[in-house]
């Protein structure tokens, strides 16, 4: 357990915030695919981050990791796997579950992918394994439940053409996105279900990065030929705009100024427009060379927001919103009830328990102004339930988070960065 201290002054701090998950998970799947040494500069070092290293490496992949200077070496195997069986475990990383589910389609041989119980009993990856069977891969999940674990029977991928449900999650898509171009005979994905658009730019930007091209009909058909080999590069990966966050929430409810170094809006990172939500709730959001800046205002104002393609980004608005002159709406989040946890209902058990009137939707959540109530918030192993609420404490003494270890799953330091806050 941690107790957040309250800040007693506007803040004015610069704060760096560690590489982007997204982009370093992708980045190290498509390097170990590609032939020959990539470099990766800014990478995150997490629980997510070591989950997918350790696979691959198991997978043949060779892999060298120096955290200090946030960098990975990676020698792609040109998309070949050179092991016949594999047990892989991937802790609760969604990303990491579903992108070596298609990935070992490549191989020849078994291969077993498990993971901690939220992973077999919360995260689906039913539609997954549906749009692999759809192109001849023998995928399963044991248990016959959708979840983990999943077994794979590879013998090289064909490809062809599938059908792909993403109304649970685009990581589905981003994994068979990944391994296209090593599919003998291409891909062609039709995909069906809302549509998180900014984790799948972020998927065309990091393959397109290394070199493949793939075309894309408004995100509703994507065509990927085969025979596209991933070349091998030097590559950056930018700090994490879901992570920055935390940081621009803790200057909108203090009234100060925070600077996240080496972010910029022109990101394709879907949560950067969490800066669009803020400034419509009256902050001040400024760029330089240094960074973003987020000045807060007065009094921070009410506001309904869809937040489908930011839904990351919808637990620290549930934080900050109590701290609102009105009532806060938050909507289309439904997909988020199937992640960590069901993240709607963690948001509106918390706030309940801060004596903040909630009203819970299946889709949703409204949040009415209150004065908060010094309280333990429970974690459900869910990183962004801890990093969020911690912004709680920084306006209201006896905020107690439990499991705060539970922010190694993306962002190690969390606590000691937030304390950057204070000086």
């Amino acid at each position: 357990m941690i107790e957040i201290q309250p800040i007693r002054k506007p803040l004015d701090a610069t704060i760096a915030v560690p590489g982007s998950k997204s982009y370093t998970n992708r980045a190290l799947l498509v390097a170990a695919m590609a032939h020959g040494v990539s470099t990766l500069t800014g990478a995150l070092f997490s629980d997510d981050t070591r989950y997918m290293s350790a696979s691959l490496r198991k997978l043949g992949v060779k892999i060298d990791a120096d955290e200090k200077r946030a960098r990975f070496d990676v020698r792609g195997n040109g998309g070949n796997i050179p092991v016949s069986s594999a047990d892989l475990y991937i802790g609760n990383s969604g990303t990491t579950s579903r992108s070596l589910t298609a990935y070992v389609s490549l191989g020849h041989g078994k291969f077993v992918i498990d993971g901690d119980e939220p992973m077999r009993r919360e995260r689906p990856i039913s539609d997954l394994l549906d749009a692999l069977r759809q192109i001849g891969v023998s995928a399963r999940s044991q248990f016959e439940n959708g979840h983990l674990p999943v077994i794979v029977e590879a013998d090289g991928l064909e490809g062809g053409k599938t059908r792909l449900d993403i109304s649970k999650s685009s990581q589905f898509l981003t994994a068979l996105l990944l391994i296209a171009p090593y599919a003998k005979n291409g891909m062609e994905i039709e995909v069906v279900g809302n549509r998180e658009l900014p984790y799948i730019a972020i998927t065309l930007a990091v393959m397109a990065a290394f070199g493949v091209k793939v075309i894309n009909e408004d995100y509703k058909y994507f065509r990927i030929e085969g025979g596209q080999p991933y070349q091998p590069r030097d590559y950056n990966i930018e700090p994490d705009a879901s992570n920055a966050s935390y940081f621009f929430a803790a200057a909108a409810i203090t009234g100060g100024s925070v600077t996240v170094q080496r972010l910029h809006l022109d990101s394709i990172q879907g949560d950067v427009q969490f800066l669009r939500i803020l400034k419509q709730m009256g902050c001040q959001v400024t760029t330089s060379d240094v960074g973003i800046t987020v000045t807060g205002p007065s009094q921070l104002k009410g506001i309904d927001v869809d937040m489908r393609t930011i839904s990351d980004t919808a637990l620290t608005l549930a934080a900050i919103a109590p701290f609102a002159d009105s009532k806060v709406t938050i909507r289309n989040i439904e997909h988020t009830r199937w992640q960590e946890t069901d993240r709607i209902h963690a948001m509106v058990t918390e706030l309940r328990k801060l004596g903040v009137p909630v009203v819970e939707h299946r889709d949703g959540l409204e949040i009415s102004p209150a004065s908060i109530t010094p309280t333990e918030i429970d974690t459900y192993q869910d990183h962004r339930v801890a990093m969020a609420f911690a912004l709680v404490g920084l306006k209201t003494l006896g905020i107690r988070i439990n499991d705060p270890e539970c922010v190694s799953k993306t962002f190690p330091n969390y606590f000691e960065v937030l304390k950057q806050l204070y000086v």
